[in-house]
């Protein structure tokens, strides 16, 4: 079974800038980035091809995420830059390998890190 490690995660002020990483024990296809902020749903942040050449983001965050990985060291990453307080939330690593598209659904992705905060203050 594959596992999924998150980190990064910190409290920064709203204009600021972090970088999440996601290690996965295995060969994964496609993996992608969700948030849940407290009494929300979980949400799809930025999902990334298993080459890496394709990619989706969730409006909210488009021009100021990018999602990108590394498969030589099975690693993922979200560099998060003009962070505003409506990004605070628990950050998720998902992955699957069924397919090597990039969905930006839940349902689509079968294994999960176990999260990482990001706290962003006005």
């Amino acid at each position: 079974q594959v596992q999924l490690v998150e980190s990064g995660g910190d409290s920064v002020q709203a204009g600021g800038s972090l970088r999440l990483s996601c290690v996965a024990s295995g060969t994964v296809h496609s993996m992608a980035w969700f948030r849940q902020a407290p009494g929300k749903e979980r949400d799809g942040v930025a999902s990334i091809h298993r080459d890496g050449t394709r990619t989706t983001y969730a409006d909210s965050v488009k021009g100021r995420f990018t999602i990108s990985r590394d498969n030589a060291s099975n690693t993922l990453y979200l560099q998060m830059s003009d962070l505003k307080p409506e990004d605070t939330a628990m950050y998720y690593c998902a992955a699957n390998r069924r397919f090597y598209d990039q969905p930006l659904a839940a349902n689509d992705y079968t294994i999960w890190g176990q999260g990482t905060q990001v706290t962003v203050s006005a």
